[in-house]
């Protein structure tokens, strides 16, 4: 089983170095590299834009910019920041939320048929995604001083109030405060280096 995983591990870096190799050719102006470069995303690119936006017109759209935002930012890659289909799928998610926010898309669901019909299953590009973005928040977390870590994690995911970890700490409030804003901006800016945008930490949590 170990040699199983260690062998998938292996497959999967050469795998990565390779369509990290296409990349380059492909901002250098080689129109194979290209080509085999768009067959290759296109459908983790036009699945993931499909699900958000809910508009294959739309999707193609944001399909379209996807790409052309490779070819301007490819010589940014750094296989250090995750793999190539990573980069392509943050890249994705982030245009499609953009394009979400321009056009103020509210769905409104009248009757418990339309509710079923909206309550889609996630795909497989989905699950994957919410994974990396789960593992780059730990990342990211492992990388803050403990005080501020601390206070981050019990505040958002034990949903504890400052008041609360104030007394349990028995430090003043104002501390935990300053450690969670603290927190807070030091998390995001670690998220950001990744390529990440810390969407869930863009306010303090835990009030009061």
């Amino acid at each position: 089983m170990r040699q199983n995983r260690e062998n998938a591990h292996w497959n999967g870096c050469q795998d990565n170095a390779a369509m990290a190799a296409v990349l380059r050719d492909m901002c250098e102006g080689s129109s194979e590299a290209f080509d085999r470069f768009y067959s290759h995303y296109v459908p983790l690119v036009m699945r993931i834009a499909c699900r958000l936006l809910g508009d294959r017109m739309e999707a193609e759209d944001v399909c379209h910019d996807i790409f052309l935002e490779a070819i301007r930012k490819g010589r940014q890659y750094s296989p250090d920041r995750g793999s190539v289909d990573a980069w392509m799928a943050v890249m994705t998610k982030s245009r499609c939320m953009d394009r979400m926010r321009k056009l103020s898309r509210t769905v409104v669901v009248h009757d418990a048929e339309e509710a079923e019909r909206f309550q889609v299953e996630p795909g497989p590009e989905e699950k994957t995604l919410v994974s990396m973005e789960r593992r780059a928040v730990r990342d990211a977390l492992e990388e803050l001083p403990e005080q501020q870590r601390n206070a981050l994690v019990t505040a958002y995911y034990r949903h504890r109030t400052h008041r609360e970890l104030a007394e349990e700490w028995e430090v003043p409030l104002g501390t935990v405060k300053s450690w969670i804003r603290y927190g807070i901006h030091n998390l995001r800016k670690s998220l950001t280096r990744r390529g990440w945008a810390a969407e869930g930490f863009g306010r303090e949590e835990g009030g009061g």
